[in-house]
């Protein structure tokens, strides 16, 4: 009952900003089915994202390497897709983001550098990894290959986006691990004190190296979806995709500090933040003042974040 409560502000939030942009959108145009369901598309990636952000952040970590994966992921699966099939392609990409992910989880918890350099490092190796694939050209995906197309074009029953349902099956496996089980109740120890959850026996080590390889899985997750999306692997894509994920897990309530937050408010935040991207877009809003009201967004969150810590 609690987090209902902590979310009607966030969900007040969205209705507000969809009557703004319902009002501000020349023609009606926000509020149209084909629109809508348009937008429910784009949040999915970003949410999915967002997901493996918010248990990074948990524990006082952060995951940068993300926005890179998700190029390397989608790279390595067309690249995969003529020798080995959607299977194999779908198998070696979440393979090489998982690998990613162990990388930055062994660092962060057997070494004293921090998260954020851990991970700025590794978004560069994967980065330039996927820039080395067919000299950073886009690469097509098959017009053969129909089952990997549908994962990120596809309509369930012609309606529903089979992206979103990828995102909400996400989002309901990761919500009931953070939620209901004692792995989830340990990231939440750790992020309020590392040394008292080491003092009462969690493994930490394990712990950390666990959240960034399930960070990175769903970024390669995305990483196929939006490769399937966009009909081509870009080697080049993903860049910023890092810092949307951040703002969508600190417009959702989780604290920076770690201990705090909730997969329910990560997902309102995606769809906040994915409502503010579409709708500024569709209203005209020039690209530069688009940033600037997307930063003031993220200032706030946090500003009432640390009012309510107070």
């Amino acid at each position: 009952m609690k987090r209902l409560r902590d979310l009607l502000p966030l969900m007040a939030a969205a209705v507000a900003l969809v009557v703004l942009f319902a009002l501000a959108v020349p023609g009606g145009r926000f509020l149209t089915v084909d629109n809508l369901l348009d937008l429910t598309q784009q949040i999915s990636i970003n949410a999915i994202l967002a997901f493996g952000m918010t248990l990074a952040i948990l524990i006082g970590g952060i995951d940068l390497s993300v926005g890179a994966v998700v190029a390397l992921a989608g790279t390595v699966a067309v690249a995969t897709l003529p020798v080995a099939g959607w299977p194999g392609a779908a198998a070696a990409g979440l393979g090489t983001a998982g690998l990613i992910g162990l990388v930055n989880g062994a660092c962060a918890a057997r070494t004293r550098m921090p998260p954020f350099i851990i991970t700025l490092a590794t978004m560069m190796v994967a980065r330039g990894i996927a820039l080395r694939f067919n000299e950073g050209r886009p690469m097509p995906v098959p017009d053969s290959q129909t089952v990997f197309l549908a994962l990120g074009n596809a309509r369930l029953l012609g309606v529903v986006p089979v992206p979103a349902l990828v995102m909400l099956g996400a989002f309901v496996l990761a919500a009931l691990l953070l939620h209901r089980t004692a792995f989830g109740q340990h990231l939440y120890a750790i992020g309020g004190s590392r040394e008292a959850a080491r003092c009462v026996g969690i493994p930490l080590a394990r712990r950390e190296t666990t959240v960034y390889l399930l960070c990175s899985l769903l970024a390669g997750l995305a990483g196929l979806i939006h490769a399937s999306q966009l009909y081509s692997a870009e080697p080049a894509s993903g860049q910023g995709f890092e810092l949307n994920a951040i703002a969508a897990v600190v417009v959702g309530g989780t604290s920076f500090t770690g201990g705090v937050g909730t997969l329910p408010g990560t997902l309102v935040g995606a769809v906040i933040i994915g409502i503010l991207d579409k709708g500024l877009n569709q209203a005209g809003v020039h690209f530069s003042l688009q940033y600037i009201i997307k930063g003031l967004v993220i200032l706030g969150a946090v500003y009432l974040d640390v009012r309510r810590r107070k």
